[in-house]
């Protein structure tokens, strides 16, 4: 029998790597930072229609826009938190989920065991079991 089990993928930083996901941070601001300035463009031509309540209009695209700053403050402190890290540092990049084989008189404890791939620019170095 087999069964699926989440695996951590962790990267290694590197500067190459730090740059990256610095860059992918900062685009993911940004388009957040886009998606504010449209929603704000939007609340205004549906005010400027007739039949709409201001007031429930108002209060709906504040609570988008409210969402997408916090999304935003939260990149800002992914970015310094990545600032802090030294370079050589582990960091969980994302899991993935695995097959793995279970027969019977198999160890539980050992399937169950978190795992972890260990990946630097790219290449996997390491495999922790």
């Amino acid at each position: 029998m087999q069964i699926i089990k989440k695996v951590q993928i962790k990267q290694v930083l590197t500067e190459n790597s730090k740059e990256k996901i610095k860059a992918n941070f900062h685009d993911h601001k940004m388009r957040l930072e886009q998606e504010c300035q449209q929603l704000l463009f939007e609340q205004r031509k549906l005010q400027n229609k007739s039949g709409y309540s201001k007031q429930e209009i108002e209060h709906r695209f504040q609570q988008e826009l409210n969402n997408r700053k916090e999304k935003i403050k939260l990149a800002e402190f992914k970015m310094e938190q990545l600032d802090m890290l030294e370079i050589g540092s582990e960091i969980v990049e994302r899991e993935v989920e695995a097959l793995v084989e279970v027969t019977e008189g198999s160890q539980w404890n050992e399937i169950m065991k978190e795992q972890a791939i260990i990946v630097k620019d790219n290449i996997v170095i390491r495999i922790d079991e």
